[in-house]
């Protein structure tokens, strides 16, 4: 019994694009031997058009990058990697195309695509796709984000540009990428970052759990050091999102108590005075409360005399 696919949740994904179109490699019943005698290339195999994009070969050189792509780095190492499975075995996927102006650009598949060329492919099996632009910078999205390619910095780049290019919201990306909206909403505010933490986030220094929680943080200065902090000392998420939220929590007593009033300020001052401490005034509508500070026994003692005379 065939293994039953197991569901991505990206939408209609790469499975829309690649249908029933199977294809075999015409290299895969070759075993290479040296890299000096390379096999014999086979005949094209034949490929059952059931969705009505056929499989073809295209010239290598008559295809371009796509220019949605939110990918920005390719690992040389993988690469390497890929361009030697290809060598040895074939493309087994074919990538996907859409017509330019001039030749095609890729929808999907361009890490298949540089490896080819490292290789010196001079023809690759291609589905040709006729896409909107939109329905492009879509695929090219969903495609990086299934294979997990995309740092999270990209993942969050792709999906602004969305929103901004085609005036989406994001409800409308999270039913298009099929990810829910608090996941679309946290991605883009990585986008708020400073660019330091970005650039760490990218470069898989800090995770995506790190960045959201210095995310939370408003003081910019707070998150650089919480940040170099995290690297240095190898903070696990659960620590800085810790250390979040006590900066957060020191922020809103700051808030509290920069927001007296004139009048409260100076009643904490004419009691200072006359007690000789520390005293805090907390007011939350009409009630409220007097804290007064002391610091040993003595003073304790003090005070409570004065208070005492007082009555």
């Amino acid at each position: 019994m065939a293994t039953k696919k197991k569901a991505t949740g990206l939408g209609r994904g790469l499975d829309a694009l690649f249908g029933n179109v199977e294809i075999d490699s015409p290299r895969t019943s070759e075993k290479k031997t040296s890299k000096a005698a390379k096999p014999a290339k086979a005949e094209k195999p034949q490929v059952e058009e059931s969705s009505g994009d056929g499989l073809r070969y295209i010239d290598i050189n008559d295809i371009k990058p796509n220019s949605s792509q939110p990918r920005k780095s390719f690992d040389e190492d993988k690469l390497e990697e890929l361009a030697e499975s290809i060598d040895r075995h074939g493309m087994i996927q074919p990538v996907v195309l859409r017509r330019a102006t001039q030749g095609y650009e890729i929808v999907a598949g361009e890490r298949r695509w540089r490896a080819a060329r490292m290789v010196g492919l001079k023809e690759i099996p291609c589905i040709v796709k006729e896409l909107t632009d939109e329905e492009n910078m879509l695929l090219a999205i969903i495609e990086n984000m299934q294979r997990e390619d995309l740092n999270p910095i990209e993942e969050a780049e792709g999906l602004k540009q969305m929103i901004d290019t085609y005036g989406l919201t994001q409800e409308q990306v999270s039913r298009g990428v099929g990810k829910s909206r608090p996941y679309i909403t946290n991605s883009l505010r990585l986008l708020k970052l400073p660019e330091k933490i970005r650039y760490l986030t990218a470069d898989g220094s800090l995770t995506v759990g790190h960045a959201r929680a210095l995310a939370s943080i408003k003081d910019e200065k707070i998150q650089q050091k919480l940040a170099e902090r995290a690297v240095k000392d190898g903070l696990s998420v659960r620590q800085m999102e810790r250390l979040a939220q006590d900066s957060q929590d020191r922020e809103k007593t700051r808030k509290k108590r920069t927001t007296k009033s004139a009048d409260e300020k100076r009643v904490e001052t004419e009691l200072r005075d006359a007690l000789g401490t520390k005293v805090t005034l907390q007011r939350k509508g009409a009630k409220g409360k007097i804290e007064i500070e002391f610091y040993n026994g003595d003073e304790m003692e003090r005070l409570i005399d004065l208070l005492r005379t007082l009555g």
